[in-house]
């Protein structure tokens, strides 16, 4: 079989590209003659996952010599972010449909959709589909309201055989620009690293540049202001070298769900920091202890780190 996989892919956000490494590795164990991922940045992804790639606005010989669309993970099928982005992803869709191809969506977040014409275009196309599956209940209610049935699976990086290192004396922050991830907050936050942390490596991470690398830059400069000396700020480093360098922590501090993902895979001492739902969630499935934002004391919090889970 030959497979084509549309999602955020080549836009060098960790937790897409983790996901897009997962699905690759499972659909070669299946013995896919072909894998082509469609990518904003072609040659790397290929270089990264090791399958052939095409750009995002030449899918379609892709899909033509394809047997199987897979539409996923992550959070495609939403206009929040913007309308022009969901109907990209189901031009996609609709392109492989028009052609006779199966199309499957892999783990999928569906919706917010707020527009009436993508709620029809989206339903149309779903309800078209071989085969859903759901990372979360809200998606999975969505499409149980519009008629269509799924199957609830887990985010699929938490499929990846991790080695639990856990080396003594080193502490991840992984930080992300947000509506309220402003000074005062950051400040807050260096108070209780340099409190709980003061004698350990501190370790920051960056996982998406456009997003994170200026406030993880921010933030190093506000830990030194504060008498912190052994930090590095990890820029520009691979998927591998991210998911090795979270599994290799003490402690983890993360706002991103994917980073909070690999840390709780690996065995590290996780405390979640509040930006969206499905953090909050995660946090609570697996009792993670959470800061929310706009939290006046983060000791308590921080106090919870080394409290048996």
């Amino acid at each position: 079989m030959k497979y084509v996989v549309s999602g955020y892919i080549g836009f060098d956000n960790f937790g897409d590209e983790a996901i897009a490494h997962v699905l690759s590795q499972k659909l070669k164990s299946k013995g896919a003659e072909k894998i082509t991922l469609i990518s904003s940045n072609p040659e790397k992804t290929s270089d990264i996952h090791g399958v052939s790639s095409c750009g995002m606005l030449k899918f379609l010989p892709s899909i033509l010599e394809s047997d199987v669309l897979i539409s996923g993970g992550g959070s495609l099928l939403q206009d929040v972010t913007s309308f022009k982005s969901l109907l990209y992803y189901l031009v996609v869709i609709y392109s492989a449909l028009i052609f006779g191809k199966k199309v499957e969506i892999f783990a999928q977040g569906i919706g917010p959709i707020k527009s009436k014409l993508g709620q029809l275009l989206t339903k149309f196309a779903l309800k078209r589909a071989s085969k859903i599956t759901v990372r979360d209940n809200k998606s999975q209610e969505l499409l149980k309201n519009w008629g269509i049935g799924s199957e609830l699976v887990k985010d699929p990086v938490f499929e990846l055989e991790l080695s639990q290192k856990n080396s003594k004396g080193k502490v991840g922050v992984q930080l992300r620009s947000y509506k309220g991830v402003n000074d005062l907050f950051l400040k807050k936050l260096a108070d209780e690293v340099c409190k709980h942390f003061s004698d350990k490596h501190i370790v920051i991470l960056p996982l998406q540049k456009s997003i994170d690398e200026e406030v993880c830059e921010k933030f190093a400069r506000i830990l030194k202001e504060k008498g912190a000396n052994n930090i590095s700020v990890n820029k520009g480093i691979s998927l591998t070298e991210i998911i090795d360098t979270i599994s290799d922590l003490e402690y983890l501090i993360a706002m991103r769900f994917h980073a909070n993902v690999i840390g709780i895979k690996a065995g590290v001492k996780t405390l979640a920091i509040n930006y969206d739902p499905k953090v909050e969630k995660l946090a609570q499935e697996y009792n993670l202890p959470l800061i929310n934002l706009v939290d006046e004391d983060f000791s308590e919090q921080f106090g919870k780190l080394d409290s048996p889970i």
